[in-house]
């Protein structure tokens, strides 16, 4: 019969004891929300558009997308990607500056929130985008949800050198 020395007993036990915590931990960071199977996926959400239009050039207008989990728990974590696009140019929305992202885990049937601000901009104007679409995607994921838009042109931040005077907030818990 074969017997193990105590250095081996105690690099087995070790092993066996990262393996077993590795089981546990998904690389996500905090464990505190982690019930999330993965990255929330557009074909797994329920998507809402609803819009506060601007009424007029240089008013601000708001459009709020509500995304409500169909699936298993998943995790939004970061800002959305957007893109308007006016034409054949696509641009990119950049998130709000005062906005923090924070780690949110949605239940199925449980709800989040983005909003996209925007100023209106004169139609027909250089100083202003065309806009006929919006497209989003969601933190760590590569599907789209495109939209059209209705809400009128999208300034142009500057003197008609930048992109769209608009910005997307974070995501916030919805319906509570």
């Amino acid at each position: 019969m074969r017997t193990l020395r105590p250095v081996a007993v105690a690099v087995t036990a070790a092993v066996a004891a990262a393996l077993v915590l590795t089981a546990c931990d998904d690389g996500g960071g905090d464990a505190v929300d982690d019930r999330g199977g993965g990255a929330c996926r557009i074909g797994a959400v329920d998507v809402q558009v609803a819009a506060s239009p601007a009424p007029a050039a240089g008013d601000t207008g708001t459009v709020a997308v509500t995304l409500t989990n169909t699936g298993s728990a998943c995790t939004l974590d970061g800002f959305p990607t957007v893109t308007l696009t006016a034409g054949g140019t696509s641009t990119k929305v950049l998130p709000d500056e005062a906005a923090t992202a924070q780690r949110l885990t949605l239940d199925r049937d449980t709800a989040a929130s983005f909003t996209l601000t925007y100023v209106r901009g004169e139609a027909g104007a250089a100083s202003s985008l065309p806009v006929r679409s919006a497209e989003f995607a969601l933190p760590g994921a590569r599907a789209t949800h495109r939209f059209t838009w209705s809400y009128g042109d999208v300034a142009v931040q500057g003197d008609g050198g930048g992109g769209p005077d608009a910005t997307v907030g974070a995501f916030q818990r919805a319906g509570d």
